[in-house]
């Protein structure tokens, strides 16, 4: 069987997390870059203020991204946390969330590959990265936050917090 996968592929990769802080500074948001391998920014949400993670791994030509949004969950919620993100998941197209149990944080998650060719992840493909991962949280944070203080029910919370409002005032 012949392998996919060449055995010598020379790249040169432009390190996407350059682009990453030259958004940052562009939008004014504060940012950390730890390495070469990884940045943080903070942003300011509706909500909550929200902290994207991004690392690059060169040996993968994958970068790994995560929101995170200020929701804490306590112990006795975690199983209807568990139950609403398989439900918000099925409503996504890009991306996924995740309870990270280690942070003891819900995340907005995406990885996304560099082609062998040297040609990683764009400028237009992190900012549209980034305003799906904000959108999605802010879309979601009152689901999250009527399962975790508003004692509804994970379908509950979810018809309640994605009525479409239909007219105007």
């Amino acid at each position: 069987m012949t392998s996919l996968i060449a055995d010598e592929i020379q790249t040169s990769v432009i390190n996407p997390l350059d682009m990453v802080e030259d958004l940052a500074s562009a939008n004014e948001w504060g940012f950390n870059r730890a390495s070469d391998d990884e940045i943080t920014l903070m942003v300011q949400g509706s909500y909550c203020d929200m902290e994207l993670r991004f690392f690059w791994r060169t040996d993968l030509n994958t970068l790994q991204f995560i929101c995170m949004f200020d929701a804490r969950v306590p112990e006795e919620k975690l199983s209807a946390i568990y139950e609403t993100i398989g439900m918000l998941n099925e409503r996504m197209w890009l991306g996924h969330f995740d309870y990270w149990t280690e942070e003891g944080a819900l995340m907005f998650r995406h990885a996304s590959l560099a082609d062998a060719s040297g040609m990683g992840p764009g400028e237009d493909h992190l900012a549209t990265l980034i305003e799906t991962a904000l959108g999605e949280c802010e879309r979601f944070y009152p689901v999250i936050q009527f399962v975790l203080w508003g004692g509804r029910s994970p379908k509950d919370a979810i018809d309640a917090a994605m009525l479409d409002c239909v007219g105007s005032a």
